[in-house]
């Protein structure tokens, strides 16, 4: 038989039809942009889980200072248990726009290419070019542009499977698919390119793949021993430590975790404003639950009654979130990644995982929530629900207010303490739409900061890194020393840090020459340094460890580096007196053999992460700014309007009693009002602490240092943003309080 309860439903959606529309479009939200997310991001890992194999990607990669004989490379593959793959490269500045372009030869054995789009090179002057860098520089297949005075045509678009982030050097903060890129040409357009700029590279696999990063990093540091020995090293990159290999991969493997329990943490808030109006619901409904109890009907039948209008809701919004992110979410979120990292051709499917993720279980979270409030709720006798009375146990009295208090105050506060549960899930609905918006507003000018900071101190406008020493005539330039270390924090990875003697006259960088080191101000900032603390570094291809005393700070902000006289330089890493191999300089330097330069650093290297960052997150960045809007009204309408719906009883009395509507909204809607305005100024430091220490936290585990500040325009912006917001939602409450009629108070009046 039917139950006649469910002619009730249409009527009382009709009656809430606000709230549903806005739970509903709250939940499509949700699941459709982190099904998207999780679909995209799935196709995407799995894709570069098999790409290792697929295309053969490297165990390592090294480079030696001379390229070795046969009889080196041979004794090394034996005594290291590996097999080497020539894999040199040229770096070479491209004419027709402003970056440097790495060119491989053909790789047919190792790290081998992943074709988009065109085909691979077949004449001498065709180049497959990296997807992102490509794009960046509006090339296509069929493009030409010039590179050190040679036109190449762009024949292919491709991904290199070492490449997955287009990191220059692995001690780079943040990758650059703008100022670099990557290009293979065939093997004779390789040879007809220069040999300035030419690097003896070699990647590496293992004879016995390593199981683990344990053992992997165990087996490397033997391997480099044993390089080591017999040939000259200029650099050595373990897979495993490869930024350009894995950060993509960590990212994709990381943003899945942090988006999840985002999801689970909204859809927690969202349960309880569920319970809420829920609860708000069967007070209002009170003397009809007590007569239909009375009536013969159970509990379990009125628990299922008042859980069929929000489940119906949820599925809804879960069937219509799914297409959403299948559809229009998947691309845009695929676009987001696609966009930053140089990845392999992917496939979109089902996903069982995606769906028990992102719909599944916060299903699950939203009955059982509600089922449980509910259950509570009911199990009140059938005489106190007709006599309207729900509270458990003896009624407390309501504490007395001073009389001195005014009396429309008296009325506020009293509005206030009748519905703090209300309000206590209002501060936290602020709080998480603040979230958002506010990390979608502040990295803009973050990065801004960032940069300037950067550019302003700078030590040099280049910094000329030599293979060996040789004389200039350049006017400006300043004669140094540079070495690379590591750290060896126990809590944190070992990253580079830049150790420059300086001579006692510099023009570029003033310090103390009287005995220990001093430290640029992004080492001091990232590890929490003082002056008088000891720091222990350690060679990068050896054993030695040295240790050095802080004894004052230079403002670099953008590199972890340490400055010393440059007499103790020499000293401490076993130099010849007079000793250099750069040179600091704010003109171009023309005299000095291209060949005996290693590397140039410029105010494009420094600005990298912030360029980058730029690009990569803006797209995403917009995202958060709009859906931080939308949660902030959202949570706030439903949650004011159901303490508008809950004193209707009172409003409409208020009424009778002579109030106009004016003065009914300066006792109920202004309250909430001065609730949530109270809420927006207290909540936005404490936002701002918690994303601080987040952010923190996670830039602990890259390389180099970027600072967390907030700009003051971001605070404003955001208070603004919620002032607006709640000004729209309180414009809808005054409505609402004018469409409460004069009979509510007589209709349920006991």
């Amino acid at each position: 038989m039917r139950d006649p309860l469910n002619k009730r439903l249409g009527r009382q959606l009709r009656e809430e039809l606000g709230k549903y529309v806005i739970i509903f479009l709250f939940f499509v939200m949700m699941i459709g942009a982190v099904s998207g997310f999780i679909i995209s991001d799935t196709g995407m890992i799995n894709a570069y889980n098999e790409s290792f194999e697929k295309y053969n990607i490297e165990d390592g990669n090294l480079e030696f200072t001379l390229d070795p004989d046969k009889d080196t490379i041979e004794d090394i593959e034996k005594d290291g248990g590996i097999k080497l793959y020539e894999n040199f490269y040229k770096d070479e500045e491209t004419d027709s726009f402003d970056s440097t372009l790495r060119i491989y030869g053909e790789r047919d054995e190792i790290d081998r290419l992943c074709l988009w789009e065109g085909e691979f090179p077949s004449a001498d002057d065709d180049i497959a070019l990296d997807r992102l860098y490509a794009q960046n520089h509006d090339l296509k297949v069929g493009s030409s542009f010039e590179v050190s005075g040679r036109t190449l045509n762009v024949c292919g678009i491709v991904a290199f499977t070492d490449y997955s982030a287009l990191y220059e050097s692995p001690s780079d903060l943040m990758f650059d698919n703008d100022m670099f890129g990557v290009g293979a040409v065939t093997d004779s357009g390789f040879d007809s390119f220069n040999d300035d700029h030419l690097h003896y590279n070699y990647s590496w696999l293992y004879d016995k793949s390593p199981d683990g990063d344990v053992q992997a990093q165990e087996m490397s540091e033997e391997l480099m021993k044993t390089v080591a020995e017999k040939a000259m090293l200029q650099n050595f990159i373990p897979a495993y430590s490869n930024q350009a290999i894995h950060f993509a991969g960590n990212d994709l493997h990381n943003d899945r975790t942090s988006i999840l329990v985002f999801l689970y943490i909204t859809m927690v808030i969202l349960a309880f404003i569920f319970v809420v109006t829920t609860e708000s619901t069967i007070a209002k409904e009170a003397a009809v639950i007590g007569t239909l109890r009375a009536s013969g009907y159970t509990r379990g039948e009125i628990v299922r009654h008042y859980m069929k209008l929000p489940m119906y809701t949820l599925t809804a919004g879960a069937i219509v979130g799914n297409i959403v992110g299948y559809t229009l979410m998947e691309k845009y979120m695929a676009a987001a990644y696609l966009g930053s990292y140089s990845l392999t051709t992917y496939s979109v499917s089902f996903s069982a995982d995606a769906f028990v993720l992102t719909t599944l279980i916060p299903f699950v979270i939203m009955f059982v929530i509600n089922l449980a409030a509910l259950t509570r709720k009911l199990t009140l006798s059938p005489l106190k629900f007709l006599r309207r009375d729900l509270t458990r146990g003896q009624k407390k009295k309501a504490f007395r207010l001073n009389t001195k208090i005014g009396i429309m105050t008296r009325f506020r506060l009293r509005i206030f303490f009748q519905n703090i549960s209300g309000y206590i899930v209002i501060i936290f609905g602020i709080i998480l739409g603040y979230s958002i918006l506010f990390f979608g507003l502040m990295f803009e000018p973050m990065l801004d900061n960032f940069k300037e900071e950067t550019v302003n101190n700078m030590i040099a406008d280049s910094i000329y890194v030599l293979r060996m020493p040789a004389e200039t005539d350049a006017a400006s330039a300043e004669k140094a020393a540079m070495t690379s270390l590591e750290t060896t924090f126990e809590k944190y990875k070992a990253e580079d840090v830049s150790v420059y003697g300086i001579s006692e006259n510099s023009r570029y960088v003033k310090i103390d020459h009287n005995g220990g080191v001093t430290i640029s101000t992004a080492f001091m900032n990232k590890y929490g340094l003082k002056k008088g603390d000891s720091i222990t570094l350690t060679e990068k291809y050896g054993e030695k460890d040295y240790e050095f005393e802080i004894t004052g700070f230079y403002d670099y902000p953008s590199t972890i580096a340490v400055f010393m006289d440059i007499d103790d330089f020499c000293e401490t890493f076993d130099m010849d007196e007079g000793y250099f191999n750069i040179y600091f300089a704010d003109e171009k330097i023309e005299d000095i053999d291209e060949k005996l330069i290693m590397s140039k650093i410029t105010e494009d290297d420094l600005t990298k992460t912030s360029r980058q960052m730029t690009r990569s997150m803006s797209g995403i960045m917009t995202v958060f700014k709009w859906f931080g809007v939308v949660m902030f009204v959202m949570v706030i309408y439903l949650l004011a309007k159901l303490i508008i719906d809950k004193n209707a009883q009172s409003i409409s009395m208020t009424k009778i009693l002579g109030y106009s509507n004016r003065e009914i909204n300066g006792l109920y809607v202004h309250t909430t009002t001065i609730v949530a305005l109270l809420s927006m100024l207290v909540t936005l430091p404490l936002v701002d602490f918690l994303i601080g220490a987040i952010f923190k936290m996670v830039f602990m585990s890259y390389s180099g240092y970027f600072a967390y500040e907030t700009d003051l325009t971001v605070m404003v912006k955001c208070f603004i943003t919620g002032v607006i917001s709640y000004s729209l939602v309180a414009f809808v409450l005054n409505r609402g309080v004018k469409k409460i009629p004069l009979a509510e108070a007589l209709k349920n009046a006991e």
